[in-house]
């Protein structure tokens, strides 16, 4: 069993930045591979970031590509997302998964077992 706490939301202007966090417990931390979605009122929750176990490889969005960066620290048990450049279309709840897997990095929401409660992003133009 994974939990996952998400923190560092909030509320910023466009062009500003922010950096979230997700906690896991567990002493497994390393074994498993992580995942960033967020989910816009009335739209589908969307994949937006990936990291592999070791944080040796990351996959990302077309949409954060260049303005967001995953990573994580195995000693903390944290990963990470510093989102920079944010639009107003960046607004939505952030959540953080996870999946215990050692190759790949999962993109798609159904592959993920654990999931955080989320953490509201809210940019203003």
């Amino acid at each position: 069993q994974v939990q996952l706490v998400e923190s560092g939301g909030g509320l910023v202007q466009a062009g500003g930045s922010l950096r979230l966090s997700c906690a896991a417990s567990g002493r497994t931390f390393s074994s498993y591979a992580m995942g960033w979605f967020r989910q816009a009122p009335g739209k589908e929750r969307e994949f937006v970031a990936t990291i592999t176990w070791s944080g040796g490889s990351t996959y990302y969005a077309d949409s954060v590509k260049g303005r967001f960066t995953i990573s994580r620290d195995n000693a903390k048990n944290t990963v990470y997302l510093q989102m920079n450049s944010l639009k107003p279309e960046d607004t939505a709840v952030y959540y953080c998964a996870a999946v215990r897997r050692d190759w790949g990095l999962p993109g798609t929401e159904y592959e993920y077992d654990y999931w955080g409660q989320g953490t509201q992003v809210t940019v203003s133009s």
